[in-house]
């Protein structure tokens, strides 16, 4: 195997499905997703965690499936997150340097974004992340990357993500409780808009909306800068339910409905097209109308619109916008959803495929919106990596092996014999998973991390 062969591993907890997923970068720099499985989210609700047990139960489920299908063992993961209550604000800092004739560094600049984690927010909350939008290097304004240039004074203007310790702390819980750590936190809309957006669209000015099932996340780019995030805290099952309690039938044949039947514009339904539904129990079919479930699911839609016409202006570049709006997430595939859009917004629309950066034989089974956060945050895993020269791996199909000195109870699964996992229960009882693969890792690749640290 090649020493320098790098995986990542990430996890997107979502309201309506789990997802893990473990990919590598191929020569061209592009993504190979070697395996991805995903699982029913019961324990999530608009996209916070409230049922840890249901969650990692999923998370068990998804690694170990994952793990088969890829033959890749992993440790270190990287975590979506959303949810109602993430925001988002705008601050400047500026660090004065001894010298003007010296070059800026790296580490000069990793100061000033780790100067930003200091900054006072409310009880409860923490920071997600700092993004750099510009710097400005001795009043010259405008600088993508002051590295390399000299000046004394050098500031920068952020985007800081805030989001409450309390979701954030439940999510590294669940992942723990799986035997795994998290490497990094990244924000879902982020990592969509990595796997769906080109560099035109993020130049000329886009607005990425990704409709989930608990949560529709909005990002908006102008001149390859990110300007506006945000977390509307609805998506697509209010959809489903507003069609559950409006025909008076379950939720499943709810769902059922709107994949296969619903519409988003109720005036091009046909009138004459009905679709039968069994009677709950035993009791009589319910015969539902096309035109009627589309009026349902627009009347709906239609408020999820405006909350995202809301925060387009909220962003303050709703005039700039040369490309549009790209949709995605699994609610991106409801039928005549991107012409509501564009009547809504008065803006271009496309649905957005995590396509862009994909190369590979599971390019194309892969190639759905629903799995754009999860492509995006495998992308952005390497480009943490990257950033802050950690070095991290998942681990080949040479390691894929039963680790023989960690004892199982009888009871775990049919499939203990080809896998072995330390319950959380017995976790400090015995030696973990987790610590065997590091060592094991050590051993046969040596790597050591650069000292300069992320503080997230």
């Amino acid at each position: 195997m090649n020493k320098k062969e790098q995986y990542v591993a990430a996890i997107d907890i979502g309201t309506t499905k789990i997802v893990a997923i473990v990919g590598k970068k191929n020569e061209n720099g592009k993504i190979e997703i070697l395996g991805l499985s995903k699982a029913l989210s019961k324990g999530v609700k608009r996209g916070v965690v409230l049922n840890i047990e249901e969650t990692v139960n999923a998370i068990h489920t998804t690694v170990e499936d994952v793990q088969k299908r890829s033959g890749i063992l992993f440790s270190e993961v990287f975590v979506g997150i959303a949810g109602q209550h993430i925001k988002s604000m705008k601050n400047r800092g500026y660090i004065m340097r001894e010298a003007y004739d010296d070059e800026i560094k790296k580490e000069e600049v990793f100061k000033l974004i780790e100067d930003m984690h200091k900054i006072h927010i409310d009880i409860g909350e923490e920071i997600i992340h700092v993004i750099p939008q510009n710097f400005i290097v001795d009043n010259e304004t405008g600088v993508k990357s002051p590295i390399g240039m000299c000046g004394r004074r050098l500031e920068a203007n952020f985007h800081i993500v805030i989001g409450q310790v309390a979701a954030a702390k439940n999510i590294e819980k669940c992942i723990r409780k799986a035997n795994l750590t998290v490497k990094d936190m990244i924000l879902e809309p982020l990592a969509s808009s990595d796997a769906v957006l080109t560099d035109d669209e993020k130049e000329a000015g886009v607005v990425l909306v990704d409709i989930g099932g608990g949560t529709t996340d909005v990002a908006v780019y102008y001149d390859n800068i990110i300007r506006h995030t945000a977390v509307i805290p609805f998506g697509g099952n209010v959809v489903t339910k507003d069609i559950k309690e409006g025909c008076a039938i379950l939720q499943r044949h709810a769902e059922q409905l709107k994949i296969q039947y619903g519409s988003a514009l109720g005036d091009i339904a046909p009138e004459d097209k009905v679709v039968s539904i069994p009677g709950i129990s035993g009791r009589e079919p319910k015969e539902i109308s096309f035109k009627s479930l589309a009026y349902i699911i627009q009347s709906r839609m239609e408020e999820i619109i405006d909350a995202v016409n809301f925060e387009i202006q909220n962003s303050g570049y709703a005039d700039k916008l040369a490309a549009g709006v790209v949709i995605t997430g699994g609610g991106a595939m409801l039928k005549h959803l991107p012409q509501l859009m564009k009547f809504k917004t008065a803006m271009d629309v496309r649905i957005g495929f995590p396509n862009e950066h994909l190369a590979g034989t599971a390019k194309n089974e892969i190639n759905q919106p629903m799995y754009a956060t999860s492509v995006g945050l495998i992308m952005r895993g390497f480009e943490y990596l990257e950033t802050y020269k950690k070095t991290f791996n998942a681990g080949s199909s040479e390691e894929y092996i039963k680790p023989k000195s960690v004892v199982v109870e009888k009871h775990e699964t049919e499939d203990q014999e080809e896998e072995t996992f330390v319950s959380p229960v017995q976790e400090e009882e015995k030696i973990s998973l987790t610590d065997k693969i590091k060592t094991m890792l050590s051993r046969m690749f040596e790597i050591e991390d650069q000292p300069i640290t992320n503080n997230k």
